[in-house]
């Protein structure tokens, strides 16, 4: 399986806007909609090694700082870059 590794920036959040979906049970983030402005992408062919890019992106001074994050997503299979038909001979 495939994965993206992605370090993003996390956006503040005043605490009003916490309290408030706290309160009504809504989402305060969706990264559905609006993701986090993101700052760097790296791929992995397997999940070893994309924990051991994530372990790396880590180390950077501003994830320390907690000012952004590292996410490990999982991408599904790779696919054939061709398809072979049944009947058709390759040649």
């Amino acid at each position: 399986m495939r994965f993206l590794i992605v370090r993003t920036d996390i956006r503040a959040v005043a605490d009003g806007d916490i309290a408030a979906a706290w309160v009504d049970g809504h989402r305060l983030r969706d990264e559905t909609t609006a993701p986090e402005p993101r700052r760097q992408i790296v791929h992995a062919e397997d999940r070893d090694a994309a924990l051991v890019l994530a372990r790396a992106l880590a180390t950077v001074g501003a994830v320390r700082a907690g000012k952004q994050r590292v996410k490990v997503l999982p991408l599904g299979e790779a696919r054939p870059a061709f398809r072979h038909r049944p009947g058709h001979t390759i040649t």
